[in-house]
């Protein structure tokens, strides 16, 4: 308390001695931190819920206001997949919703650089018009397993995809003139534990799959804030390693935007600091009386604080906020659920189409099965959840689309998922609108199959429609007993569903509204059709019912690989939730206190690929309603890397878009590679019938690089380089090949 109050004297004795001070311009940010005292550079850097700011509470934080250099409070506020913040305020009965964006595991799907930025442009807008200056978005660990609880934020198991796709989205947002977080750096792959699970993890893995993204991010994107993870990286905490934060990020990068923590108050506070990291956030103050002990100890300098202080006024001068931008609260939800749906519906992938299945023949009779027909799940739970004012499901969207459904099957599920519903609320610990709007009490449910309705239907209706849904959120990872396969009710519903429906001929397809990858082997023969929408956002069941109706052709492609089993990833050997939980190490709990990244690179399909094991569905699948021809394969050397194109010409009966992904085979040169690495990608335009289009790709020769621990030093080596372009990284329809004559290297520092 006697600290507290000598703060709150010292900074009424600034604003006393304000007379004559500067006040804060773009231009002037030397001669503020010059007239700054020690306690308001320590108060700079210590987030706090400003007041004003009240109705973002819970979910949002800021920095800090020093009226007297007119340093304005400037605020955050939580994403990926929309703004995420308390939806009620005081002293008005209006409701403030948000639009809730297709999840980034299924925007990242489009493969569309263009897409992305146009989706997070609108995104960035509702940042703006609703008054908040930093977005905590993109989410974009490496899906290093198929069990991570918060894959569905996240883009890719390959970090160029992952970087790529995290630039334009950044580039998006920004374009709004309000600031992007890139989270969480680094190595924040599993959930369990994140707060202090320590991720070993070798240089060459490290600097190749799970910083090489947010590399390409920085160098592509420019986001103007970055948010420092909470595990530990190789013993250290990743938001108190100076090597990390500094060396790296900024001496190698030349990362020039504010660092920030994840929300959090570890004791590490001056230690982060003096890491390099800017904003502790959403602050606290215990946090404020540690960074003033140590001005007063000199356990930090002030040119520390100046340094950092210096990254925080940069961003605080480019806010709308500093810029007295008057927000509107009223952004255009209506226009933006329009472009929700289009990019959901350019991002859904279709796994299977036998027979050609769909689309759907119009005005066809539909059974459909699953509670989730009638609880479709948007988004995930947790701080990646956004309050939608409508999320449709399969019953409208069909139904709004021309098909018929079976009335008995609709009004059964809907019957249940309400009472489902109505107990959680009398059950709920809080008000229901409240803990419905944040999505826990989500978790979908199961209801028995109708069995003595089942065959009628088969007889009546044309086809059956199968949705099974998953949620998944912040702070747990997920199972394999009832999430990464499917329960017994699941199984029972394919099973009996398809005898009937194929005992009479007939189709049956299923929608796979899911967060996470699931197990396919043992069940995908049953189904005629298999539609991977993710968690597609708010108008995403209107999406699928564009691919079934035939509106949208599919064109998405699976950023990752969907095993045979989940142990096929080495990754499970070190995975918390799967079987093989080690044993103590000096009292530590293997994959809980630590982590072991003992498969190195080999993440997702560099595994499957090399080792050559099968898999369901291999990274880059996806299917279209029509058909492919590359052909014209041009590679060539150049003086920094290689150029090369390819010729995509549409065969098929009507229109639709390709992605083409640049697989690169390198050399040894001393290092053992993957069969083949992605090194670029682009997506046609539309392509009617007969029609061809030919996309040229560039690429340098760091990016062919590998990581040499030995001389921690990137290297591309001296020899010849296969360039495969492919429609998934199992399916190469051309070739080609350059040479590098001499090695280049390119050395870095170890963390």
């Amino acid at each position: 308390m006697i600290k507290r109050a000598l703060l709150t004297a010292a900074l009424s004795l600034a604003t006393v001695l304000s007379f004559g001070q500067p006040k804060l311009r773009p231009d002037n940010i030397e001669d503020i931190i010059k007239a700054m005292t020690d306690e308001e550079l320590a108060s700079l850097l210590v987030g706090a819920k400003e007041s004003e700011f009240y109705y973002f509470e819970g979910t949002a934080a800021g920095v800090r206001s020093i009226p007297r250099l007119g340093i304005p409070a400037t605020i955050s506020c939580d994403g990926p997949a929309g703004l995420h913040f308390y939806p009620f305020r005081d002293n008005t009965d209006k409701t403030f919703y948000c639009t809730a964006f297709p999840v980034g595991v299924l925007s990242a799907s489009s493969w569309d650089l263009e897409l992305m930025e146009t989706m997070t442009g609108a995104l960035g807008n509702e940042v703006h018009e609703y008054g908040v200056d930093m977005f905590l978005g993109p989410g974009m660990n490496i899906h290093r397993s198929p069990l991570c609880g918060r894959n569905f934020e996240y883009f890719s198991e390959d970090p160029l995809l992952s970087g790529k796709m995290a630039a334009a989205y950044v580039r998006g947002i920004q374009s709004n003139g309000v600031t992007a977080t890139v989270k969480h750096f680094a190595a924040n792959n599993q959930e369990t534990n994140r707060h202090e699970n320590d991720a070993r993890i070798g240089q060459r893995a490290l600097r190749e799959i799970y910083l090489k993204n947010f590399e390409i991010a920085v160098k592509e994107g420019r986001p103007g804030a970055m948010m420092a993870s909470y595990n530990k990286l190789n013993g250290e905490y990743a938001q108190q390693s100076y090597d990390l934060l500094t060396t790296i990020l900024r001496e190698e990068w030349g990362y020039d935007g504010v660092v920030l923590t994840d929300h959090g108050a570890k004791d590490g506070t001056v230690k982060a600091a003096k890491a390099g990291c800017d904003l502790m956030q959403p602050g606290s103050e215990v946090e404020l009386e540690r960074m003033l002990e140590a001005v007063k100890e000199g356990a930090i300098t002030r040119d520390e604080l100046e340094r950092n202080a210096r990254h925080v006024l940069r961003y605080i001068v480019s806010t709308p906020r500093f810029k007295g931008y008057k927000f509107s609260n009223d952004p255009d939800l209506r226009t933006h659920a329009e472009l929700a749906r289009k990019v959901a519906g350019e991002s859904i992938v279709m796994l299977k189409n036998d027979g050609g299945t769909l689309p759907l023949k119009a005005g066809a009779k539909l059974a459909v099965y699953g509670v989730g027909s009638e609880d479709f799940v948007a988004v995930g739970i947790g701080s990646g959840h956004v309050v939608a004012k409508h999320v449709g499901n399969m019953r409208e969207s069909l139904t709004d689309a021309g098909f018929e459904l079976n009335q008995d099957l609709a009004g059964y599920y809907k019957a249940y998922v309400e009472l489902d519903h109505a107990t959680k609320r009398v059950a709920g610990a809080m008000d229901w609108l409240v803990y419905e709007s944040w999505g826990y009490g989500k978790k979908v449910a199961e209801a028995d199959v109708p069995l003595n309705m089942l065959s009628r239907q088969a007889a009546e209706e044309d086809v059956a429609i199968i949705v099974i849904s998953r949620d998944a959120g912040e702070g747990y990872d997920r199972s394999l007993v009832d999430d990464f396969e499917l329960s017994v009710r699941e199984r029972e519903l394919i099973r009996l569903v398809s005898d009937e429906y194929h005992a009479k001929g007939k189709k049956v397809v299923v929608i796979l509204n899911i967060g996470g990858v699931i197990e396919t082997v043992s069940w995908n023969n049953m189904a005629d059709a298999i539609l991977l929408p993710w968690q597609p956002g708010q108008e995403g069941a209107y999406a699928v019912a564009d691919v079934l109706a035939g509106k949208v052709n599919p064109s998405g492609k699976l950023t990752m690989t969907f095993p045979i089993d989940v142990l096929d990833h080495p990754s499970s050997a070190n995975f918390p939730t799967c079987p093989q939980v080690g044993e103590a190490e000096q009292g530590l709990r293997k994959n809980v206190d630590y982590t072991e990244y003992a498969e190195g690179i080999w993440v997702g399909y560099r595994h499957f690929t090399t080792r050559g094991i099968k898999v369901s569905y291999p990274f880059g699948y996806g299917l279209s309603y029509t058909t492919f021809l590359y052909s014209k394969p041009i590679v060539k050397a150049s003086s920094d890397g290689f150029t090369a194109s390819v010729t995509v010409t549409n065969t098929g009966p009507v229109a639709g878009k390709e992605v083409i992904e640049v697989y690169v085979s390198a050399p040894y040169g001393g290092l053992e590679k993957p069969s083949r690495e992605l090194k670029a990608f682009g997506k046609t335009r539309s392509l009617a019938p007969g029609e061809s289009q030919t996309l040229s790709f560039t690429v340098p020769a760091y990016e062919l690089a590998s990581f040499n621990e030995a001389v921690s030093a990137w290297e591309t080596a001296a020899g010849n380089y296969q360039v495969q372009f492919g429609s998934s990284v199992e399916d190469i329809r051309a070739a080609g090949s350059f040479r590098i004559k001499k090695p280049q290297s390119w050395k870095v520092n170890n963390l």
